[in-house]
């Protein structure tokens, strides 16, 4: 596991839209299970246009946040966007109820799922689109097709993954350029380390979700006492440390609290020793 001395604080989406690392995830602006609209949507608009104000220039989302209302939302309180503002958005997954995600890679889902997108987010280019997961019940390929179509239609720009292994994200690859990967990382999970290596080596962007977690008990006191001595929460140790981990992590820490979404923005303040890390990643 290699490390970076000095972390930079920007990120170039495929190679040429720079963006600040530290962005903002929308998932929790939704309801219980990521079911229905944000409980306090005036809330959950001062968040996101705090979000932006404070220098995010990468806000995530998915059509199936809510299902569709986070991505009005984000349109309700942010359009007119500024102009270095990029929102990344999914599609693939149904919605059949509270935390239900059903997978769906049916071409005619993700084609209107983009059109879709692209209507609620009051976008005329998706910035950058990811397929939530690879469907069993369709070859990767046929899912893609529509997507291939609204790359070449310009309605799509970049094109990314998510939840995928390095042969899937090969595979993808001979269907579309692929310059993004969203999985599970973090201080405490870190099975895609693989995945995570493979785009550093491609000048992919790897945006781990759930990048709040900070690990089993057994880390809680070596976690405690370095954010102590940075005087600094263990949330902010484990951004922190994720953006020492590699150059082409880009986080996406969600809240529902503007309090919480400060503290979480600086987390990009902490410098990490190379024997914090190394205590850390062990």
């Amino acid at each position: 596991m290699s490390t970076t001395t000095q972390n930079p604080a920007t990120f170039r989406i495929g190679g040429e839209i720079e963006i600040n690392r530290l962005g903002y995830g929308g998932m929790q602006l939704t309801g219980r299970g990521v079911w229905g609209d944000a409980p306090d949507r005036e809330n959950a608009k001062k968040v996101l246009q705090a979000a932006v104000e404070a220098g995010v220039n990468f806000i995530d989302t998915a059509d199936s946040y809510g299902p569709h209302t986070n991505e009005v939302l984000i349109s309700e309180a942010l359009h007119p966007y500024p102009q270095n503002l990029l929102i990344a958005t999914k599609g693939g997954l149904d919605r059949t109820g509270p935390n239900q995600w059903p997978v769906n890679g049916d071409p005619k889902h993700i084609r209107e799922t983009i059109d879709g997108s692209l209507k609620r987010l009051k976008l005329d280019v998706i910035d950058l689109w990811q397929l939530h997961r690879f469907d069993p019940k369709f070859p990767v390929e046929e899912t893609l097709a529509p997507v291939v179509d609204a790359v070449k239609a310009g309605k799509i720009r970049f094109v990314g993954l998510s939840e995928v292994d390095v042969a899937q994200i090969e595979q993808a690859e001979k269907v579309v350029p692929i310059v993004s990967v969203q999985n599970l990382y973090n201080l405490g999970n870190r099975q895609w380390e693989e995945v995570l290596d493979y785009t550093v080596q491609r000048g992919m962007a790897f945006i781990p979700w759930f990048p709040l977690a900070s690990g089993p008990d057994k880390m809680k006191n070596k976690i405690e006492k370095i954010a102590t001595a940075h005087g600094a929460t263990t949330a902010q140790i484990a951004l922190a440390w994720l953006l020492k981990r590699a150059p082409n992590i880009l986080l996406i820490p969600g809240t529902s609290s503007l309090t919480h979404l400060q503290e979480n923005l600086k987390a990009g303040e902490i410098e990490l020793s190379d024997e914090d890390f190394k205590a850390l990643s062990e």
